[in-house]
């Protein structure tokens, strides 16, 4: 058993932020563990930059319009006290991350360029090229080890140790030994990214994605907030959903369909293909349906046109989108447009995260940041340039609450550890003895169908109803599988078994948040509810786990200064 004082679960931008701001207090030993490669975590996939108001590009631009446009966008399903703290935040730590190294691209006068995303009324997005993400991963990775900061990869989080006085610590497998092991904490951070693996084959989130660490705490007993709340990005590619950055269009490129038409003017006359992302998205999904675009079927796309920005530019600003384009659809956006298809992207929805100053869940010594949680500043919709935006700056709240509580706790018993640790030992020994039973992958990919066609882009309650049944029916075939793989290092096999049966967890609580919300809000769209209902569903659902049942509750969206209106682009 190991002893920390405050433990991180996950490497990515969160998780770097709470460990680089929790370890400057020297007296504290802060440990992380990660699947990966810190440098390899999900926040590396983040192409195109992060809101904050600098007034670089637009002098107009003002905290109070980047708090209203997040309101605005989240459709009235954020909250607003959180939302205000966010944004207010946002422009020092953009000044602090470029103070530690991140390469910002630069304007005409050598300041930080911005450029503009959707659903924003001002260009106040900050990049890096289109590889924000990456060099924001790389500068925290980097200070981290300045600053002593132990990190051990390919540790998987299994689950959460509670007592009565709250977190007592974590149970994971060390791959590289085949070993379940635990780790007594004061203090733990959950940053364990986003669970887009629920939609398993038409995601642009990598095969790791997969929740554990939002399973983890549903199953300690913290509810997942909003978990309905799905966003799929206008953008990715047309055969494997691999994302191309929102700068495509911040940049300046069309959507067109088969008729040759810039489409988004029927949807969005105003903000054209800076609609916000919900938006294009459906809009793109009406065109196809409606028989405007190109191929059949889940083969069905539409063109993104970037010709007209030149060479030069798509060269300085989308090396990267352009050589994913190159590589996964054989099409060079210098030349020719890209076909594009919405493609499973974020998740608003999350732990239930009760303080937003802290990042603190309802059991002491427990706190999440990033995608993992639900804070709740998206809503019902994320903005682009909001994410990376939000994961560094919530993970640093994360990190300063956790340096400020560790020395106010003691460490807790190790009873539920040990016995917690029992369970897993004997779980994995009984996988790989096990010779047969239902395929894993079977399982697996059954879900991900029936939560692409039925709990999708477009919603009814009889296709969520069989949906949902057809989850249930997965977690019952679940506790017959079989991963076929008796090594004992490196058995991804079982490893795929445990974050099956996560998304399958999440997909349940999606489904029940799903059902349960009659209206059509954000990126939630019901075609039988097609209207925002504010009297009834200005309220943030909550499914819990108690006894081994699932349970729905809703609490009330916190509104300040923004009373709902319509949203309007």
């Amino acid at each position: 058993m190991q002893t920390y004082d405050v433990l991180i679960v996950g490497a990515g931008g969160a998780g770097m932020s709470a460990a680089l701001n929790a370890s400057k207090n020297p007296d504290l030993s802060v440990c992380v563990i990660s699947k990966v490669f810190p440098t390899r975590s999900h926040t590396g996939a983040a192409q195109g930059g992060m809101n904050a108001v600098l007034k670089n590009r637009d002098a107009e631009d003002t905290i109070e319009s980047h708090f209203f446009d997040t309101v605005k966008g989240s459709d009235y399903l954020g909250d607003q006290d959180a939302i205000e703290f966010f944004v207010n935040g946002m422009p020092g730590l953009v000044s602090e991350l470029e103070h530690m190294g991140v390469p910002y691209s630069r304007d005409e006068q050598g300041r930080i360029a911005q450029r503009p995303f959707g659903g924003a009324s001002h260009p106040r997005c900050c990049y890096s090229a289109d590889k924000t993400g990456h060099v924001v991963l790389h500068a925290l990775f980097e200070n981290c080890l300045k600053q002593g900061v132990k990190f051990l990869d390919e540790y998987n989080l299994l689950d959460i140790a509670t007592g009565e006085n709250g977190v007592e610590g974590v149970v994971a497998i060390d791959l590289r030994r085949g070993e379940i092991v635990t780790f007594q904490v004061k203090v733990v951070v959950i940053a364990s990214g986003g669970f887009g693996r629920v939609y398993w084959t038409r995601t642009t989130n990598a095969v790791n994605m997969t929740g554990d660490g939002t399973a983890a705490c549903l199953r300690a007993g913290v509810p997942i907030k909003d978990a309905e709340m799905v966003q799929f990005h206008p953008t990715g590619l047309a055969g494997t959903g691999t994302l191309l950055s929102e700068a495509c269009r911040g940049e300046g490129g069309y959507l067109i369909n088969n008729k040759g038409e810039r489409f988004m003017e029927r949807y969005a006359p105003s903000k054209m293909e800076l609609g916000p992302r919900d938006l294009v998205a459906r809009s793109i999904e009406t065109e196809i349906k409606e028989g405007r675009g190109f191929g059949e079927g889940m083969k069905s796309y539409v063109y993104l046109d970037m010709r007209h920005l030149g060479a030069d530019k798509i060269l300085e600003r989308l090396p990267q989108v352009r050589e994913l384009a190159l590589k996964f659809e054989g099409v060079d956006m210098i030349t020719d447009p890209v076909p594009i298809r919405p493609s499973n992207h974020y998740m608003m929805g999350g732990i239930d995260v009760i303080d937003y100053r802290t990042c603190a869940t309802k059991i002491p010594g427990l706190h999440a940041a990033g995608e993992c949680s639900c804070i709740s500043v998206h809503g019902a919709n994320r903005l682009g340039g909001n994410s990376v935006s939000e994961v560094v700056f919530f993970g640093t709240q994360a990190g300063k609450a956790a340096a400020a509580e560790a020395p106010t706790r003691q460490l807790g018993g190790t009873q539920r550890l040990d016995d917690l640790q029992k369970q897993w030992a004997a779980e994995f020994d009984r996988m790989r003895k096990k010779t047969s039973g239902t395929s894993i992958f079977a399982i697996r990919d059954k879900m991900a169908e029936t939560m692409w066609n039925d709990v999708g882009i477009f919603r009814t309650g009889e296709k969520m109803e069989e949906a949902e049944k057809i989850v249930d029916e997965c977690l019952e075939a679940y506790k017959d599988a079989y991963i076929g793989d008796d090594s004992k290092i490196y058995n991804e096999a079982f490893m795929n078994y445990v974050e099956v049966g996560n998304v399958l967890a999440i997909a349940k609580c999606v489904c029940m948040g799903a059902i349960a919300r009659k209206e059509s809000r954000g990126s939630h769209s019901r075609q039988d509810y097609p209207e925002r209902d504010d009297k009834n569903f200005l309220a943030h659902s909550l499914v819990s786990l108690e006894d081994g049942a699932f349970k729905l509750d809703w609490r009330p969206v916190v509104v300040t200064k923004f009373q709902p209106e319509a949203r309007t682009y």
